[in-house]
């Protein structure tokens, strides 16, 4: 059964379906937005920028990113299960930039997870924006890696933390418990930053600072749609 899902046709079949229901539902929903104006200053530049949005959020991304902004792509695991979600990211406006964060007994993924922070660099020094789940793709949950400060220390690119939620919802049974939207609910989108860095920085301290307020705008979301 898993070898049929994932085989090419199948996998492209559901990136349709599931890209056809993510566009009727982020459509549909009524949003609310706040501190949207602190997005709006990084779309006018014409440099690159950083977004970042848990995991569990991933099926709502999509409406966080104007087509009047900076080109976006997203950073989707190597797996075979993120081929589909790359494939349904891609039909959204979110064409993706595969790589897996660094896993010590998988060689070939970290070898990914290399290549995919290079192509990130290199977009983002073009002038386009990456969009990241910072605690993907296999978690924990809302506990961020280093990558991400990391890589806007290098890019010297503005980084934008974008909380989101809806109500009603789905919960899937994944290690993120990740939120599936359904059309015509509610919606909030609740905006922190852009941060920049400069000068060496502490990878691990800011990982953990920055996490506490990717939680806080998600939570604010969340209260906005109970």
């Amino acid at each position: 059964m898993k070898a049929l899902f994932r085989s090419a046709f199948i996998q492209t079949a559901l990136a349709y379906l599931f890209a056809g229901y993510l566009r009727l539902t982020l459509g549909t929903m009524r949003w609310t937005h706040v501190d949207r104006e602190r997005a709006q200053g990084v779309w006018k530049t014409e440099g690159g920028a950083i977004l970042c949005f848990w995991h569990d959020r991933i099926s709502m991304a999509p409406a966080s990113w104007p087509k009047e902004a900076q080109d976006c792509r997203a950073l989707i695991s190597l797996s075979p299960d993120g081929e589909f979600i790359a494939k349904a990211m891609a039909l959204v406006g979110f064409p993706a930039i595969r790589g897996s964060s660094q896993k010590k007994s998988d060689p070939a993924k970290s070898k990914g997870g290399m290549a995919a922070f290079r192509d990130m660099a290199k977009w983002i020094n073009s002038g386009g924006a990456v969009a990241i789940t910072p605690d993907g793709p296999r978690g924990p949950a809302h506990v961020m890696a280093e990558g991400t400060p990391m890589l806007a220390r290098l890019s010297g690119a503005p980084v934008l933390f974008v909380g989101l939620a809806c109500n009603p919802c789905i919960r899937l049974g994944s290690w993120d418990k990740g939120v599936l939207p359904i059309p015509f609910g509610r919606a909030a989108m609740v905006w922190d930053g852009p941060f920049q860095l400069d000068g060496k920085i502490d990878a691990q301290a800011l990982s953990l600072d920055w996490a506490a307020r990717l939680t806080a705008v998600t939570d604010r979301a969340e209260a906005l749609v109970k």
